[in-house]
């Protein structure tokens, strides 16, 4: 198999220490705040390279990859395993923390955890394995030809002999690293394309304190923090009298907020204990001036986007002459489609403990970028990265909202006013209403037909504020944002005249990248959209689609499945309908069918969903169908749920009784099937899952009751 890997990034992992063989470590007493994120008793944890083996046999690999629900602190080391030829089960895997020795991809977002680590991992799992043969077979005197690894041992064919890995790791760290390892046949897998068991489960359910807000250090205080309701905002006064008098209150402190290229000023409550801060906080005054941003409200700068979708803002993608092919269509369909702000709402809270050493600072928190984090505190304090240590803990939920590290460097604000480390939590009101959002979209189509109810012209204008924008601090409002227009003009279908078109509506407040970002606003508009035009061309929605896709592709692979297994050609009874979407963009492709039914009230059901997504390589089958569960869960829940809405600048929503979540008596029957057909393409997970979920709901209600939705959320 070729590996899909350069031999300087390889390098970057292997450079060190020849693979991170470890001889002798000494293993006294756990020193106090390590995280040792594996439960394994007996010590203090020297982070090593990747594969630390020791002359007593134990083993150690290391996972570069946080871990929010997704499994990668199974699936990474799993890649060094397989090719290792040793079992999870008889493995340590310990967390990195954003260390260069672990190179520069230690962050878990964009699907990227396998797709950016497949040969890479596996090659430095398979390179340790040769070092060690090539050890046994000059232990031996034998050809290197005679000898194979199994179980964490090499043997030699013909004798019968065998040594451990611990017997031979000392010699093997001398040998050198092998700078093109031979990979495993995947037909002799053992670990990857398995279902195996994560080994976080058995902490998860039975509650092990493992997660960021469980985390507790020597000498720790407590901090709830007081941020402006109105983004922008400008701290007058503050008076800490009333919040001085609560018991167990220490002090009142200023300290910032930082988010992309922007600092808000905080006042924080720090307390023995989480609840006497809270309360502190509450006894608080303060006051802000608003700027004139408390003038924002959702009902005007929707309108604004209305107006703004009239206008040709700047052009992304032209193919074809979209004007000139749209003015000689037969059929002409223009739709608008408006998708809202979403909150992230992780389970767990945001929180981070900071404590400083002098000018050095150690974190605990659950992030999905630990390089990032460090980054920006350098940053904001003017420090060097290497004075920034990071215990990353498992997250309960991330969706992207842990990508930002604006808690931690506000925990370390505080810690560095109060001379103490910090336990900062949010609430989840701080959640729901102090962002970052999924921006607002709205999306302008225009499409024409020919004969034979083909697409002849299509046009996609997406009119949103901008990620980037929250994040740069001198954003270019004269380009087309790629990242506000995801894979617009990416699919397969085959249209001869495509054009697509950006234009911008600021705001204030920051935005954030949600979980498959604004492929879940994109697709929701141009599935619609396809669905549209079928109709206008009285054709079957799924015949419309692979009608586009005259030529063999992926897509067209997944819509043929879907087809497959949803029974598309079976007819429904009245009061029934089914619809589908796909979407495929930069973590991946997936694809649903939605079936759904009428209630004598008029409300819908949602009778079943069938999912396909096209991975090419899995690592943990149970893993991708968990991750489609919980991305068809959060799209169902956008799609149906109220979105984040703003009155006189501020949220209105504040908790889950008015931002609500999908419940589990709500979810309906799923039916998942993974395309997997080996080889080197490797595409994402958690992500794809998600966008065509709502688009295949809309057009399943279409094709049920006639009504055709434009807006999200809808009522079922």
């Amino acid at each position: 198999m070729k590996n899909n890997i350069s031999r300087r990034k390889f390098l970057e992992f292997t450079g060190l220490t020849g693979i991170g063989f470890v001889m002798g470590i000494s293993r006294g007493n756990a020193t106090p705040g390590v995280v040792n994120m594996s439960m394994a008793e007996g010590g203090s944890v020297e982070l090593l390279p990747f594969v630390i083996i020791e002359k007593s046999g134990k083993i150690t690999i290391m996972n570069i990859k946080p871990d929010m629900g997704q499994g990668t602190f199974q699936s990474v080391p799993a890649l060094i395993a397989e090719e290792l030829e040793v079992s999870l089960d008889a493995v340590t895997i310990l967390q990195t923390g954003g260390e260069k020795k672990y190179g520069n991809d230690q962050g878990a977002g964009g699907s990227d955890s396998i797709r950016g680590s497949y040969f890479t991992m596996r090659k430095v799992g398979a390179s340790a394995r040769e070092m060690l043969i090539k050890a046994a077979a000059q232990t031996w005197n034998v050809p290197e030809s005679e000898c194979f690894a199994e179980n964490a041992m090499v043997k030699h064919r013909p004798s019968g002999k065998s040594l451990g890995y611990g017997d031979l790791a000392e010699k093997a760290a001398t040998l050198p690293v092998p700078e093109k390892p031979t990979l495993k046949d995947p037909k002799d897998f053992k670990i990857l394309g398995k279902a195996n068991t994560r080994p976080d489960l058995p902490w998860k359910v039975s509650g092990k304190p493992i997660f960021g807000i469980d985390q507790e250090v020597p000498g720790m205080v407590y901090a709830s923090v007081e941020r402006s309701p109105v983004f922008g905002a400008k701290l007058v006064r503050h008076d800490g009298a009333n919040a001085m008098k609560v018991p167990g209150v220490q002090q009142v402190v200023l300290a910032e907020r930082k988010f992309g290229s922007k600092l808000q000023p905080v006042v924080a409550v720090v307390a023995d204990n989480y609840w006497a801060a809270l309360k502190g906080r509450k006894a608080l005054q303060v006051e802000w001036d608003n700027q004139g941003h408390n003038a924002f409200n959702s009902k005007d700068y929707e309108q604004k986007l209305r107006d703004l979708a009239k206008t040709d803002g700047v052009e992304a993608h032209n193919s074809g002459n979209f004007q000139d092919a749209f003015n000689k269509s037969l059929v002409k369909v223009e739709a608008l489609y408006e998708t809202p702000f979403v909150s992230h709402s992780p389970m767990e809270p945001m929180n981070c403990i900071a404590q400083w050493t002098g000018n050095k600072l150690e974190l605990w928190v659950s992030t999905q970028a630990p390089q990032w984090m460090m980054g920006d505190i350098a940053e904001q304090f003017g420090i060097p990265q290497d004075d920034i240590k990071v215990n990353v803990m498992f997250s309960g939920g991330g969706f992207g909202r842990r990508l930002f590290p604006d808690v931690a460097c506000e925990a370390a604000s505080i810690a560095k006013a109060v001379g103490k480390p910090v336990k900062v939590i949010w609430t989840r009101e701080d959640d729901t209403q102090q962002g970052p959002f999924r921006p607002l979209t709205f999306s302008a189509l225009k499409g024409g037909l020919v004969d034979g109810g083909f697409i002849s012209a299509w046009q996609h204008k997406v009119i949103s504020p901008s990620i980037e924008d929250t994040m740069m601090e001198n954003y270019n409002d004269k380009k087309a944002d790629g990242t506000m227009m995801e894979a617009t003009a990416e699919q397969a279908y085959e249209i001869p005249n495509l054009n697509t078109r950006f234009i911008y509506a600021p705001v204030k407040f920051p935005l954030g990248y949600w979980r498959a970002v604004t492929s879940t606003t994109t697709a929701f508009a141009h599935e619609c959209f396809m669905d549209e035009l079928a109709v206008a061309s009285n054709r079957d929605p799924m015949e419309f689609r692979l009608g586009h896709l005259p030529k063999p592709s992926d897509t067209k692979r997944v819509l043929l499945k879907l087809k497959e297994v949803s029974g598309w050609d079976k007819p429904l009874p009245k009061g029934r309908g089914r619809g589908v979407a796909q979407w495929a963009f930069f973590a991946g492709l997936g694809g649903n069918v939605v079936e759904v039914s009428t209630n004598t009230d008029g409300s819908i059901k949602i009778e079943k969903i069938w999912a396909v997504i096209d991975l090419g390589t899995v690592v943990n089958p149970e893993t991708v169908r968990a991750q489609v569960e919980g991305a068809i869960a959060m799209a169902l829940t956008a799609a149906t749920k109220g979105g984040i809405t703003f009155e006189g600048g501020k949220v209105v929503q504040s908790n889950f009784h008015d931002n609500e979540m999908l419940r589990i008596t709500e979810y309906p029957p799923v039916e998942i099937h993974i395309l997997a057909e080996g080889g080197e393409k490797i595409k994402g997970v958690g992500e794809p899952g998600l966008p065509p979920v709502a688009p295949a709901l809309a057009n399943a209600i279409f094709a049920a009751t006639g009504k055709r939705i434009r807006r999200m959320p809808f009522e079922l």
